[in-house]
């Protein structure tokens, strides 16, 4: 191998170019990059993250922000309060004292009122059309206007027969305002009563209950529903003035054991029931006493006893 002279032509020594100022320090490689902010590395890192977990990450986000969300609302609501025993008794103390109960009297004419019926009598030619019916029914060619009561679940209607007899047509008015014409069936004179049968009924009929009288007692709170000189389903209350008495109702035999009692009734009355506080029937409304003649109450009416009525129906109800 061919080597370089040392000396040159002149004579003198060759120097070898020095490769840097310090024969022992190695040669230097490229300059490494300068180092990068740790907020920016971060910022890297977690896009990186995110990059690879982005569902899973949206999905804890959501449940952290409804979780946070049920959190407020649980800080916002009101604590429940826990009652004393003296905030209990102070309430029932504050009921009793304001509460208003309804009246005997107004229970039971709620009870039997589904029962009640309007009877009214025409007369198509109304030649029999008087004065007093033209008072107590604005209906034309109507010659009477009384009361009755549904006792059983095919209809059957008790009434006064001074009512139901007095004309050749009967309508029946029920509680849920149907009416229809209806037949007399069945009479009691000598109790002024009568039966008669509507031609339809209503859907939701209801009979009313019965109660026997054996037990009836002066003092004892009655109340006498009906339609009075021809108003809507009226009530009166009062008590059992008296028991076993006799009264002359019509023509023939004066009617016996009726019950006198002093809750208001008037002409259109006749025919209604006459109910105890649990709103049982006891009795047929059927007459005033009428010493005046003027057709108005004046402190006594009188009752068919239902044990009695119930025998123009041809069964005993007991």
């Amino acid at each position: 191998m061919k080597r370089s002279p040392l000396y040159g032509s002149s004579g003198s020594l060759r120097r070898r170019p020095r490769a840097s100022a310090d024969p022992w320090t190695p040669p230097r490689g490229p300059e490494p990059p300068p180092e990068r902010p740790l907020r920016q590395r971060i910022g890297e890192g977690w896009r990186r993250f995110y990059a690879r977990h982005e569902r899973p990450l949206l999905a804890l986000a959501a449940a952290a922000a409804a979780l946070a969300l049920f959190a407020g609302w649980q800080v916002l609501q009101p604590q429940p309060r826990i009652f004393t025993q003296r905030d209990i008794d102070n309430a029932v103390t504050y009921s009793l004292k304001h509460r208003r109960d309804p009246s005997r009297a107004s229970v039971a004419a709620a009870i039997v009122a589904p029962s009640v019926v309007r009877v009214t009598g025409y007369d198509p030619t109304g030649a029999r059309r008087t004065e007093t019916s033209a008072a107590e029914s604005p209906h034309e060619n109507a010659v009477s206007v009384g009361s009755g009561v549904v006792i059983d679940e095919a209809g059957t209607i008790l009434t006064n027969l001074h009512v139901a007899g007095s004309a050749p047509i009967l309508k029946v008015t029920f509680a849920d305002g149907l009416e229809t014409e209806a037949d007399l069936v069945g009479a009691q004179p000598e109790n002024d009563l009568a039966v008669i049968r509507p031609h339809r009924l209503p859907d939701d009929l209801k009979p009313a209950a019965l109660a026997s009288t054996r037990g009836l007692a002066p003092g004892d709170e009655v109340v006498a529903v009906g339609f009075p000189f021809g108003l809507s389903r009226s009530v009166s209350a009062g008590v059992v003035s008296g028991l076993g008495r006799s009264w002359q109702l019509g023509e023939g035999e004066p009617a016996r054991n009726l019950i006198q009692f002093d809750a208001a009734a008037n002409p259109g009355n006749s025919g209604g029931p006459l109910v105890n506080r649990d709103g049982e029937v006891l009795g047929i409304v059927t007459g005033i006493l009428n010493p005046n003649r003027q057709g108005v109450f004046i402190g006594i009416a009188f009752a068919v006893p239902i044990e009695n009525a119930a025998r123009a129906v041809g069964r005993s109800p007991f």
